[in-house]
């Protein structure tokens, strides 16, 4: 059974999580402030973290770069801020999702259950790939490690990116769509245009080269592709 921690100030959210999150079988614990929160999840108890960004004393983009120091659990952001640039930050600092508040709390079990169900799948699957390693220019996809190299610097991937650089990897030159994006990075149906597609693409960009293009290029009306 998965443990999830939900780090939010606002008693009525976290009430409300616990909620549904219990009834779908999850253990849960709750942090109050971000301090609360990092003590907790020092402690590698937990397997996913819903993470509040404004919250008494460290907020959540603290926390958030400190577990990343040392896991690679799944986040989910929730946070009144639904700005792109907020969203970049967010995701460019190793979160997995960002939801924007008030948001439907049968959405956020949804999320919940999705993320965990890849971050299992990934660490389940990455031993088995036995060290493959794709190439592509100075590019360098360590699947153990499930990170980028580039010119011997380590890029660490959160578990969307990563599955969505192999997607290009596998295939460079290629033109994905969305929705084939979408499924490949976040294992679910594509229904709706998702803003999240964007947000993940531009913070992988960000990763690779100060020049937004040099790597992924936009193909206007279709989708994307990794530059040969």
């Amino acid at each position: 059974m998965d443990s999830i921690l939900i780090a939010d100030d606002e008693k009525e959210i976290r009430t409300l999580l616990r909620l549904y999150l219990e009834n779908e079988g999850y253990r849960v614990d709750e942090a109050a402030d971000g301090d609360e929160a990092m003590a907790k999840l020092e402690t590698g108890a937990f397997q996913l973290c819903l993470l509040d960004i404004m919250m008494p004393g460290t907020d959540g983009y603290h926390v958030l770069k400190k577990l990343r120091e040392t896991s690679g659990i799944p986040v989910i952001i929730i946070s009144a801020k639904d700005t792109d640039p907020e969203k970049i930050l967010g995701l460019d600092l190793g979160a997995d999702d960002y939801m924007v508040k008030p948001f439907n709390p049968l959405e956020a079990v949804a999320r919940v259950r999705s993320n965990l169900r890849r971050y299992h799948e990934l660490n389940k699957s990455a031993p088995d790939a036995g060290g493959r390693r794709l190439k592509h220019r100075d590019l360098e996809l360590d699947t153990d490690a499930c990170c980028l190299i580039k010119g011997g610097e380590r890029i660490d991937l959160t578990s969307v990116e990563y599955r969505i650089m192999t997607l290009f990897m596998e295939h460079p030159g290629k033109v994905f769509t969305k929705q084939q994006i979408y499924e490949s990075g976040w294992g679910e149906d594509y229904i709706i245009a998702d803003n999240n597609i964007m947000v993940c693409i531009s913070k992988l960009r960000a990763k690779l080269d100060d020049d937004p293009s040099a790597y992924i290029k936009t193909i206007r009306g279709l989708g994307y592709r990794l530059e040969r």
